[in-house]
């Protein structure tokens, strides 16, 4: 038993440490990757390459003053940016970043909670995090931080009905809500490593998958919530310091989880060549896959302009949804005739 919470234990530690070390330099990505699609140098000054500047803004932030204006609601304003930094924390704890390992012995799971319903987990979740923005909003006592707020809600409950109905082909062709099972099923022992994976049984999921994982996590070109020429700076307007380090590093938190999950749902998580002789391998390619999903995210940033809040929401029920709706039911008739 001692073993076992051990294990847990150091298990937790490593996860978390990579996630916000992840969460600090996909800052420092994002800066270079804009930075050469616009022409521009990015950070250059902060360690060798800038590679540093991510240490030098968290320190920034911590010694900047925290603002608290008078009007705020205090308990609220205190709590909205835990709700929403902790729900991406946790969507880590079920995404598997490798096969069973024997480590001193012992045999090591590569997930920190092995649960047969993983990607409801994930869903219910990451739901959550609405709560923080639209409460950040509200308690600010801000009618700009509330429009933000209300806006923010608004995109994400949209899009969130047709974000879960992208996926619900894949589980109907793996037949599990496992994410390590989902990942097991697109193995193959062929030279064609990437012949299971779900992206080619399920195309329009994968697509409906990315542009809904972009508005759930309020990135451009689906940035309403922020948009600073008509909100200053949407939600978080009124908070400052720490407070807002957490809703910057929670929206990067974000954006890797639903990386991972993406990763890990339609083209094979962990799984990858030489996996089998060298387990550890699986880590790597898992995060390879992160790093690609993560450029696609920067690149569309620096590439489209943002839509209007008519043509969003248009876009999420007029368009995505009845897309979703059509995968869906196709996927189904797919399964009954037996072809997947």
């Amino acid at each position: 038993m001692l073993e076992i919470i051990v294990a847990s234990t150091i298990k937790v530690v490593v996860v978390m440490a990579a996630v916000l070390t992840g969460c600090a330099y996909a800052t420092y990505m994002e800066r270079k990757v804009v930075g050469h699609l616009q022409h521009r140098i990015g950070p250059l000054y902060a360690g060798p390459y800038g590679l540093l500047q991510p240490i030098a803004d968290a320190v920034k932030l911590m010694f900047k003053e925290d603002i608290v204006p008078d009007k705020v609601e205090r308990a609220t304003f205190a709590l909205a940016p835990l709700i929403a930094f902790v729900p991406a924390l946790l969507t880590f704890a079920v995404v598997p970043f490798g096969g069973d390992n024997t480590i001193f012995g012992y045999e090591i799971k590569m997930v920190l909670s092995d649960l047969n319903i993983g990607i409801l987990f994930v869903f219910a979740i990451t739901s959550l995090g609405v709560y923080g923005i639209v409460l950040a909003g509200w308690s600010s006592g801000s009618k700009y931080s509330l429009l933000g707020g209300i806006r923010s809600s608004a995109q994400m409950i949209s899009y969130e009905v047709s974000y879960g109905l992208s996926i619900i082909g894949v589980l109907l062709i793996a037949n599990t809500l496992s994410l390590r099972e989902l990942v097991d099923r697109q193995a193959s022992d062929s030279i064609w490593f990437f012949s299971n994976w779900y992206v080619f049984k399920q195309p329009l999921g994968c697509l409906l998958y990315v542009v809904c994982a972009i508005a759930e996590t309020n990135r451009a070109p689906f940035d309403l919530p922020e948009a600073e020429s008509e909100l200053v700076a949407g939600y978080h307007t009124e908070y400052s310091s720490m407070r807002f380090a957490m809703f910057f590093i929670g929206e990067y938190a974000n954006m890797l989880a639903v990386c991972a999950v993406g990763a890990t749902l339609f083209f094979g998580g962990w799984q990858g060549p030489f996996v089998d002789s060298v387990p550890l391998l699986g880590i790597v390619w898992l995060v390879l896959k992160v790093f690609v999903f993560m450029f696609v995210y920067i690149w569309l940033r620096a590439t489209f302009p943002r839509f209007r809040y008519d043509q969003l929401m248009n876009f999420g029920w007029k368009v995505l949804l009845p897309l979703a709706l059509l995968n869906t039911m196709v996927t189904g008739l797919l399964v009954v005739q037996g072809v997947f």
